[in-house]
Order: structure tokens, then sequence, then C-alpha cells
């Protein structure tokens, strides 16, 4: 494979309160690849210790995982985004696979299935949240995937043209519906899932858990129009 430069790639990495865990992941970026640390109203000084460590750091100040998301969506000017949780419990150098089945066409949305490494890296209630989603996904849209997890990669003006909305839990199940809505080929690929550093602010407690599926769940309701545009957009990158 050949080597990446900054304009290549772009990492959005949402951030609250991650200091603890920020020097892992960043030290695991891809060479040549830019982390986008998005700031969401930490107290610990993530953003100065992002900074210091050579990431671009956005401030969101929107409390919400989508929000977030999409504010390093809006900011990045990669040809190709990538999206991983700022938590040490995914690796972002697993991404450079994903990018490449991106950039050579073989797909317009790379997502990875978590696979739990050792007891309390993905608690039970967690898991089975996800999993009543994925089986709603895939009567809504057809899509056979087993996760909706946060490690994943398209290209940026794709992502744009889906016009995303949700901007609390829902973002990346939204993410896919319009994708699937819009004729994008969406592949899975296993990753290993390490247990985090910190406490979880989504999926930690049932009573987290039940937010995100209750957000997710109003996701797969809408039944979201799809701009023409995000058809175009995936199919466009899919010939280059």
């Amino acid at each position: 494979m050949t080597s990446s430069t900054p304009e290549d790639v772009d990492v959005v990495l949402p951030c609250l309160n991650e200091a603890e865990a920020l020097p892992w992941v960043l030290a695991r970026i891809p060479p040549g690849w830019r982390a986008l640390v998005v700031d969401n109203g930490s107290t610990d000084g993530s953003a100065d210790i992002a900074r210091e460590l050579g990431a671009t750091v956005v401030h969101e100040p929107r409390r919400g995982f989508g929000a977030a998301c999409h504010a390093g969506l809006t900011a990045a000017t990669a040809g190709i985004v990538c999206f991983c949780d700022c938590d040490a419990s995914l690796n972002p150098a697993l991404l450079v696979p994903f990018v490449a089945e991106v950039r050579s066409g073989e797909a317009d949305l790379v997502l990875g299935r978590r696979r739990p490494q050792g007891r309390g890296a993905w608690p039970v209630h967690a898991r089975a949240g996800n999993l009543a989603l994925a089986l709603m996904l895939r009567r809504r849209t057809g899509l056979r995937l087993h996760d909706l997890g946060p490690l994943r990669a398209a290209r940026r003006e794709a992502l744009l043209a889906l016009d995303l909305a949700d901007r609390r839990s829902g973002y990346p199940l939204e993410m896919v519906v319009r994708a699937a809505d819009a004729g994008w080929r969406v592949t899975e690929h296993d990753v290993p899932y390490l247990p985090r550093s910190g406490a979880s602010k989504v999926t930690g407690t049932w009573r987290g858990t039940w937010q995100a599926v209750r957000d997710m769940s109003r996701v797969l309701a809408e039944r979201p129009a799809v701009p023409a545009a995000a058809t175009a957009q995936a199919q466009g990158g899919s010939r280059r």
C-alpha cells in the first residue's frame, strides 16, 4: 500500500474527558494521517493534552456524541474521513485497511465489528442493546450487519451529502441508514475491542444504554429522505 499524506485521511476522535486515554490513542494514528480531536466540553485538560501531542483540536460546546462527530466531519478537509472512539477501546491503526477499501472503490462505508477482548470490554447490557439495533437495522434496510460500532471510514464529501441531522447517540446509526438508502456499499470487518479507559458516557450503565437505544430507534422510525447528492457522491467516489 502506498503511504498516505495529511490530505488523504482525517481521523475524527470525539472526546469528553479522555486525558488518560489520549496518549495511547494518538500514538497509534497512522503516519501522515491527521487526528482531529473534538473536545466536547472536557474539564480534565484533554484539549491541551491533545494539542501537545500534535492533534488538531476542534471545540464543540454542544454536548452529544453526534454533535462531536459532526463537528469533526465539518472541520475535516481530507478526501477520506475516519471515526474512532477516543477512550483506548479501539486502535485507530486498524483503520488502514478500511481506508484502502474505500480508496479502491470496493466499498463506500466500512465499519468495524467489535470483538471484545477480555472481561469488561463490552458490558452485557450494551451488547444486548447493540444486537437489538442491528436486527432492527436489518429489517429496515436489508443490511446484514452485526454491529453499529464507532470505527468507520468513508469519503468526506459523500458523508456531508448525507445531511445527517442527529446530534446525540443516534448519529452512527443515522449514517448507516442514510448510506443504505442512498445505495452505498457497506462492509463490516472484525476488530478487537479492548476495555475502555475510564467510565463510558453512553453504554456504561443501563440508563445510558437505554438512552442510546431510544435515540437510535427514533432514527429507524423516521425513514429519512436521502439527498440525491449522497448517491451521486458515493458513486463518483467508487469510480475513482
